[in-house]
């Protein structure tokens, strides 16, 4: 991985197709929540099928949590969506058939010349495309577990979200008050 690609730094917002043919940037997709970006080997590993049936059993709860996944593959367009098809995943799968990311991040899995694809890895991400998180799933044991994911988010969002303890002084008096800003969907007149 790029020496800059660190927790703490931000991810480059790249612009890829996605598996409906949509050009997609990666801050669009993420829309100011944590999100989990997979950058995956794609359809043919065994080990990304596993991981993405994984998170396709723990989407209700990402789903719930105002947390967004994307999944980047090498895969052509039909590929990437066998794959999503075939894992039963709900969130956006981007196509990166040139190769664009591998190249730019400096993650070619160099020990597979049949099908070139990236070192995947698992990150995890503040808003704004802030790095918290980086895995390694050169090894499948270096893929993070849901039960990991989970404390990942849990973190992140305590941090981003200042409504994080509800029963924090002030924060009742800033719901009732003019400031609501800080609370992530709230009604769009006052309470009688």
């Amino acid at each position: 991985m790029r020496a800059d690609i660190v927790p703490g730094a931000h991810f480059p917002d790249y612009e890829l197709t996605d598996h409906t043919k949509v050009r997609r940037r990666l801050s669009e997709l993420q829309d100011g929540n944590p999100m989990i970006l997979l950058l995956s080997r794609g359809h043919f590993c065994p080990k990304d099928h596993q991981q993405h049936l994984e998170l396709a059993a723990f989407y209700p709860k990402i789903a719930v949590a105002y947390t967004r996944i994307v999944t980047i593959a090498t895969d052509n367009l039909y590929e990437l969506n066998e794959f999503r098809d075939a894992v039963g995943a709900q969130w956006p799968f981007l196509s990166d058939q040139r190769r664009t990311i591998q190249k730019d991040l400096q993650i070619q899995e160099y020990t597979d010349s049949t099908h070139d694809p990236m070192i995947p890895h698992t990150l995890v991400l503040e808003p704004d495309l802030v790095i918290y998180k980086i895995y390694n799933g050169y090894w499948f044991w270096g893929r993070p577990s849901t039960a990991e994911l989970w404390q990942d988010l849990r973190e992140v969002t305590r941090k981003v979200r200042p409504d994080w303890d509800i029963t924090a002084p002030g924060l009742r008096e800033d719901w009732e008050g003019e400031r609501r800003l800080h609370f992530p969907y709230r009604p769009r007149t006052k309470p009688a």
